[in-house]
């Protein structure tokens, strides 16, 4: 199966994370536990995203990247 190249950003209506492929292409908003690869110095890493107790988005292993515009495939 192909995968697909997006960047991340938070979707207000949903209240979740979503991936943008391109004018009007969405994912569909990601839910806790789902997994992905983000683009770190050029190689692609595979991450979980999930939400802490505070209601804040945060990648396994990366707690501390913000989120927004991250390059991602999935």
């Amino acid at each position: 199966m192909e995968k697909r190249e997006g960047n991340l950003f938070f979707n207000k209506e949903d209240g979740r994370y979503d991936i943008c492929f391109g004018v009007e292409f969405y994912y569909g908003g990601l839910h806790c536990g789902e997994c992905f690869e983000v683009k770190v110095k050029e190689v692609w890493v595979p991450v979980r995203i999930e939400i802490n107790m505070d209601g804040q988005w945060y990648l396994v292993g990366f707690p501390e990247t913000k989120l927004d515009g991250l390059s991602v495939r999935i």
